[in-house]
């Protein structure tokens, strides 16, 4: 039986930098620090990547866990950073806030670039808005205003 999401992990060229927007823009805690040396042959077989290694941090808010893991070995490729929403994979990764306006206001100014300004759907019941991280991953801010309604995207 599944009990839940643990943790969303992202692959970073620049694991420390990530870790600063996660941690220090958006308030997230660390938690834990790990890594593994090429050699580590289980872990090859887990993540399907023979010769391996790599450095990670978890980060916790609420009930949201970001693994950021930089790949030291084999070298990594590099995801567009302007990548649609569109293209397959994970689409985003949507943050629960309170106060969604100072929020997108704190982080404009804080340099985090956004899609569009906050935007009521669900009929007013919430607020959301999408934005990039330093490695261009999609993030959708939500503030759900009243938990009562149904989501519905009613913009269209």
């Amino acid at each position: 039986m599944f009990k839940g999401v643990h943790h969303i992990s992202i692959s970073s060229p620049d694991r420390e930098r990530l870790v600063a927007f996660y941690r220090d823009l958006l308030g997230f805690e660390e938690c834990t620090r790990y890594g593994w040396p090429v050699g580590s042959h289980g872990l090859d077989k887990v993540v399907g990547v023979k010769g391996s290694s790599g450095e990670a941090v978890m980060l916790k808010a609420g009930n949201a866990i970001i693994e950021i893991i930089e790949y030291l070995a084999p070298p990594p490729t590099t995801a567009d950073p302007d990548r649609l929403a569109t293209q397959h994979g994970i689409a985003h990764i949507c943050l629960d806030v309170s106060d969604l306006d100072g929020e997108y206001e704190r982080l404009l100014a804080a340099g985090v670039v956004f899609h569009t300004k906050p935007r009521f759907v669900s009929h007013g019941a919430s607020k959301i808005t999408y934005a990039r991280d330093p490695d261009g991953n999609v993030l959708e801010f939500q503030e759900i205003l009243d938990r009562d309604q149904p989501i519905m995207l009613d913009w269209m």
